[in-house]
């Protein structure tokens, strides 16, 4: 790799670490240093081998890199592949012999350098121009991913598939350390401790992992995570570079083509171009246009499905080691600022509950209560835990409108009972009865009546005031049927 010949290499990695795996039983797995696994990571996101590729064998090696690494999780894992000490990030180093800053790779507890030294692979996109020395910390890397879903599509298609692939790595590494830990009795030191989640959550702090988490592309979150490379939103002048026949290749006459130019000069890159100017309307498009994207604001729905799996392991992390990261109530407020004063497209976005099936059952019912409580009327019984019963959903919340007049936040109630009745009949099961009903009609009047007269003398125009009332009118609707379900299918079952 040394010679930037990517291609090559990572196909005879690819090709060792897959040959061992056809035998029966599968062969030890070959693998290279940690340095060529964080090297690897670097290849599968650089913009000089993804948005800004000379050619397309350099576009290939960032293929061929995240297929590598896919297959090291899927083969190997991340415990016994150690992708802890090879996904550390850097902190800069004073080196005396040289009198320049070097990059050093550190863990979570402290610094910890291989024998070979971080610098051991002779390629700048191995040491000072990764990706491990370039970013602060994981947390960077995720708001900077997540502010390119929103600003900028093309480096957001290669952002995506590193975060991906980090995220399903930080699960993966998670569990089987919970595994492990579950199955040891031996009284070592907790291997949940030693993860990676654990590693990029320590000495952060936790408002800016959730800034990350929810970070949105405006100037005050590109600020605070900007480009990890130098004009990384940038691209080559001319996309006919991608079709010129590569350079020539002649290895004993010294011609290595494009391989040894790891990335583009100033002059060579421009702007991203605005959005292309539309088309002649169809019927079709027509019809596509009038529907509202919800999950634009947040960079669709990959970026969402990305940002609510972060959330989830969070809380996870914050259940079994608080002490690690931060305590249950602690982050669902944190949770609760981000999602409270969202639009209603979006707060249901993230409330909804096809969404919030990517958590576990508890966490969905404390985060949706946390912010529930936030909204109801202060009538509104407290329960004493926040364990989902039909019994506090008919006491607690069923009944009872927002704190507040605003269609918006009468809205915002509706949905997170809605969300509640449906995790309950999902993982519990909901039995009808005259409570039942008696607190669903009474809610949804309640609600209808507090906001009723609200859009006059507000400021609000009517716009704001008819989509609102539709967002309302359609948890309505849908809280009734689930209801009338319930109670048709019980009829079925007594007779």
């Amino acid at each position: 790799m040394e010679e930037c010949l990517y291609a090559q290499a990572l196909n005879i990695l690819i090709s060792a670490l897959s040959s061992g795996n056809t035998s029966t039983p599968p062969a030890p797995a070959f693998l290279p240093t940690s340095e060529h696994l964080a090297f690897a990571a670097t290849l599968a996101v650089h913009p000089s081998l993804t948005t800004r590729a000379q050619s397309e064998d350099r576009l290939q090696t960032s293929i061929l890199a995240l297929k590598y690494l896919r297959l090291v999780l899927r083969l190997v894992g991340p415990v016994h592949g150690s992708l802890r000490d090879a996904f550390a990030f850097s902190t800069p180093e004073i080196s005396s012999r040289r009198g320049v800053i070097r990059r050093r790779r550190t863990t979570g507890d402290g610094f910890s350098p291989d024998k070979d030294g971080f610098d051991s692979i002779n390629n700048d996109l191995a040491s000072a121009g990764s990706i491990w020395a370039k970013a602060q910390d994981f947390w960077h890397v995720v708001g900077w991913a997540f502010n390119c879903s929103v600003l900028h599509a093309r480096r957001w298609e290669r952002w995506r598939l590193w975060l991906e692939y980090m995220i399903d790595t930080l699960d993966t590494d998670w569990a089987q350390r919970v595994h492990i830990h579950g199955e040891s009795d031996n009284g070592e030191q907790d291997l949940r401790e030693r993860s990676i989640i654990v590693q990029y959550l320590k000495d952060v702090n936790e408002r800016r992992i959730i800034r990350a988490v929810f970070a949105d592309g405006s100037p005050k979150s590109a600020g605070e995570f900007p480009e990890v490379w130098r004009n990384e939103t940038k691209k080559r002048k001319k996309d006919a570079d991608m079709k010129k026949t590569e350079s020539k290749i002649d290895i004993e006459a010294d011609q290595w083509g494009d391989y040894m130019h790891n990335s583009a000069s100033s002059s060579e890159l421009e702007d991203t171009p605005p959005p292309a100017s539309p088309t002649k309307a169809t019927p079709t498009t027509d019809l596509a246009a009038s529907i509202p994207d919800v999950s634009a604001p947040f960079g669709g729905p990959q970026s969402v499905l990305l940002r609510l799996r972060l959330l989830s392991l969070l809380s996870t992390i914050s259940v079994f080691l608080p002490h690690t990261f931060t305590s249950l109530p602690t982050l669902y407020d944190l949770y609760l600022e981000h999602i409270r004063p969202l639009p209603l497209p979006n707060f249901f976005l993230i409330i909804s509950p096809s969404s919030m099936q990517h958590f576990h059952l508890s966490a969905a019912s404390s985060i949706t209560q946390v912010i529930l409580r936030s909204l109801i009327a202060s009538s509104a019984p407290l329960p004493l835990t926040d364990d989902l019963t039909q019994e506090t959903l008919e006491s607690c919340y069923l009944p009872y409108p927002a704190n507040t007049g605003s269609i918006s936040d009468n809205a915002k109630v509706s949905l997170c009972v809605e969300t509640l009745l449906r995790l309950l009949q999902r993982h519990c099961g909901l039995d009808w009865s005259e409570s039942l009903q008696e607190a669903v009609e009474k809610g949804i009047e309640a609600r209808e009546q507090k906001a009723k007269n609200v859009a006059k003398g507000k400021g609000k125009g009517k716009g704001d005031a008819g989509g609102e009332k539709m967002w309302l009118k359609g948890s309505e609707a849908r809280i009734k049927g689930l209801i009338e379900l319930v109670r048709c299918q019980q009829e079925i079952m007594d007779d």
